[in-house]
This record gives C-alpha cells, sequence and structure tokens, in this order.
C-alpha cells in the first residue's frame, strides 16, 4: 500500500482527491494539509510515502519543504500536482528533489500511474516535456521558458516569492537565509530579465508565466 500525503492550499481539492483515490487498492490518502509548515509536522509523527502537492503554499513554498525533504526525509518522495505550467516549474522541482510534476489538469487513471512510477523510484515528466528536453528542443518559442530553465533552484524560489508580495525579511526567514543574500539574488535575477527595478521585474515574471 502506497501512503500519500495530500498538500494544497485549497479545501476542495485536497477533498476532491481524497474521495477519488477511495477507488484505488494500492493508494491510501493518510493525511491532508493546506500548507508547508503542517507537511514537515505531519511527515515528523507519520509515515509517509510520497507526499502530493502543490508548489504555492502558504508558510512554507513548495521548493523549500524540497529541499527540508532532501536533507531530513531522503526517503520520502515528492510529485509536484500543480497548476502551474510544467515549462517553467518542473525542471527546478526536479533540481531541488521533486521525483515528478504533474499538471492538474490530468485525470486520475494519468494522476495513478505518475504516483506508481514516482513509488517505484522512476522520474515522472508529462510526455511532451520529456520528449523537448531528450531532443534539446526549446519547450517554449519566445524563450521564456528557456529563461526559467536557466535560473537555479535558489533564484526560482526567490522569484516565485517576489511575485506573490513577498517582502526580503519574509523570504530571508521562509528560505534561511539574510536580508543581503536576498537581495543579491534580486539583483541577479534583474540582469537576467534586464530591469532595472522590483516593479518591472515582478512584471516580467508574470508575463513569462503567462505567455507559456
Amino acid at each position: 500500500m502506497i501512503k500519500i500525503l495530500l498538500a494544497d492550499n485549497h479545501p476542495v481539492t485536497r477533498k476532491g482527491l481524497e474521495v477519488l483515490f477511495t477507488a484505488t487498492h494500492d493508494i491510501e490518502v493518510i493525511g491532508s494539509v493546506g500548507d508547508g509548515e503542517a507537511i514537515i509536522e505531519f511527515v515528523k509523527r507519520n509515515p509517509v510515502d510520497i507526499v502530493l502537492m502543490e508548489t504555492d503554499l502558504p508558510k512554507l513554498n513548495g521548493l523549500t519543504v524540497l529541499r527540508y525533504f532532501k536533507k531530513d526525509f531522503p526517503n520520502i518522495k515528492t510529485l509536484i500536482f500543480s497548476a502551474q505550467p510544467e515549462e517553467v516549474y518542473a525542471l527546478n522541482a526536479i533540481k531541488a528533489g521533486a521525483s515528478g510534476y504533474i499538471s492538474k489538469t490530468e485525470n486520475l487513471i494519468t494522476l495513478s500511474e505518475a504516483i506508481y512510477k514516482v513509488s517505484d523510484g522512476g522520474i515522472y515528466l508529462s510526455n511532451d516535456l520529456t520528449q523537448q528536453l531528450a531532443f534539446g528542443n526549446r519547450v517554449s518559442s519566445n524563450g521564456k521558458a528557456s529563461f526559467y530553465k536557466k535560473l537555479s533552484t535558489r533564484e526560482a524560489e526567490v522569484l516565485k516569492l517576489l511575485t506573490i508580495g513577498k517582502k526580503n525579511k519574509e523570504i530571508s526567514k521562509e528560505l534561511d537565509i539574510n536580508e543581503k543574500t536576498v537581495s543579491t539574488y534580486k539583483a541577479r535575477l534583474m540582469r537576467k530579465l534586464k530591469v532595472t527595478n522590483l516593479v518591472d521585474l515582478v512584471n516580467q515574471a508574470k508575463l513569462a508565466e503567462e505567455v507559456l
């Protein structure tokens, strides 16, 4: 039996998945939480095989949770189940320690297949992205996704937190780095996106997501 922890900030999504998985005989939902800190508290107290989680979570974002698992719970596998564009976030999630990335637009059969593959030690990505990566193709004709692929995991984390309105102090606390380091990452991101202020940086980042 594969023991699953669901993590999503939308209660309806979590409840829907719980109901759907009652029809499977070898996947058991043993818990459901709504933020990143709750994930960590749950796995400290309960045996979990796979965490099925969104990347955008309150308190601690998905990439931060992945880094924590990589360090303290390496045996727990993580499958990102997200509405965010795979082309933008999947590779950074894998680099951070995720075992797979699946879109919320997929059906239960595909989701179950992803869970089985991750449980067996594999990496799950969509066929489309896997083929594009295998042949070295650009994921997006406008080059925006190529920009995201060039970001380090930490740069992607900082950029994501900036786009949802987090301040330097909040980012430093969530990522456990000092504020000066956050400022350094912001400066790097501005250079890479060729902007000179935070407003343009956030707008460019959001535009990059919207046009994918």
